[in-house]
């Protein structure tokens, strides 16, 4: 495992360092050089700005302090700003072809200065939209449903990714909405935390002051497995919320069942434990499940709602495009698979950039008819 780890290290520090170098040789080729010693503050810069999103991430998992978290969040910016410089370093070469094809009045300096602004223009984007929650309301038709929850509405939240960047008082932004929000249930379906080392309890704290008619209820995701869950899970118990670990409740007739990460992961695990289950058939059920995957299972097992995240709807662009191309119709809303209701959240922080463009963070409101 440990070579494992230190090879999946090399692999992508040796993608960034490309990357970076690639984008220094396009500003001094099109730009221009600056003069010494600006030249030499320009590479030294480059070369320390190309580490520093992996060595930030190293010491985001050992240490919860003030200088890695703002050492995170500055390497995490910079990190979505390369995303956007790669593209505007690639189509500031295509423009200048154009330019000497057709022999147009463009300068080449004048090309990266306006494709490396937009880069700029799209960073400061993300990061104002990243910051601005939205409230998406869905309403659900389920077979089965029982007369008590026609009207009810449930909250879904899922991806806050509670770390070194998004931390309490995002939490405590969530509670305040929710609470003006009034909904019946609060389901959040994983990834609470980052999988950094953290101060979970504290990070949480603000959950104690929502109490939902019907409670809240909460699985794992891939991040909250990365290493020993049960500091976290504790956290999250000691909070008020309850985390269902392969279990099933009834919420005045509806059935919620909630099933972790690494257990819907494994297709025959997953099939199994639905099975066991024992669900009612004949009345509305709700699956708390973090990742929109094995649909096929859970249609089978007459799931009637599946509520999922991971996918951040692809968080950034081009990101947007590889995620839907992995889950497909799945990738973000309200879709339906067979007789399955399946809504995929894209979630309500970021994970690496907290920058979002061509998505949205979110808050789902679930009205049921």
């Amino acid at each position: 495992m440990n070579t494992r780890i230190v090879y999946a290290i090399s692999i992508i520090q040796s993608i960034l360092l490309l990357v970076h170098l690639f984008l220094y040789e396009t500003w001094i080729a099109l730009h221009g050089a600056p003069s010494q010693p600006w030249l030499l503050l320009l590479q030294v810069a480059v070369a320390l700005l190309s580490v520093s999103f992996l060595a930030s991430s190293l010491l985001a998992h050992r240490f919860f302090n003030r200088p890695v978290r703002a050492y995170y969040r500055l390497a995490s910016v910079w990190l979505g700003f390369v995303n956007f410089a790669f593209a505007a370093a690639c189509l500031a070469w295509i423009a200048v072809a154009v330019t000497v094809v057709f022999n147009l009045p463009f300068s080449q300096s004048g090309i990266a200065v306006f494709f490396f602004g937009l880069a700029i223009f799209a960073t400061l984007y993300g990061l104002a939209n990243a910051a601005t929650l939205r409230i998406k309301r869905v309403t659900v038709k389920l077979p089965g449903l029982p007369a008590s929850w026609r009207g009810r509405v449930a909250a879904l939240v899922t991806d806050t990714h509670l770390g070194h960047i998004k931390g309490r008082n995002f939490i405590s932004r969530i509670v305040t909405t929710l609470r003006q929000l009034r909904a019946d249930v609060v389901f959040i379906s994983g990834d609470m935390f980052d999988g950094t080392h953290v101060d979970a309890p504290r990070l949480v704290s603000p959950w104690r002051q929502l109490s939902p008619r019907f409670g809240s209820y909460f699985v794992t995701g891939n991040h909250d497995e990365f290493s020993d869950s049960n500091g976290y899970l504790s956290a999250i118990r000691n909070s008020g919320i309850r985390v269902l670990n392969n279990e099933t409740v009834n919420l005045d007739g509806l059935q919620v069942l909630g099933v972790p990460y690494h257990d819907s992961a494994n297709p025959e695990r997953f099939r199994s434990i639905l099975a066991s289950a024992d669900l009612d058939r004949s009345r509305a059920s709700v699956l708390l499940s973090h990742v929109p995957h094995s649909l096929p299972i859970a249609e089978k097992q007459g799931i009637s709602l599946q509520l999922s995240g991971h996918t951040h709807g692809g968080q950034i662009f081009p990101f947007t495009w590889f995620t839907s191309r992995i889950f497909g119709a799945y990738t973000y809303g309200l879709k339906r698979f067979g007789d399955l209701l399946v809504y995929t959240s894209s979630g309500a922080g970021t994970w690496g950039p907290p920058l979002r463009v061509c998505t949205a963070p979110e808050i789902v409101l679930i009205h049921f008819e």
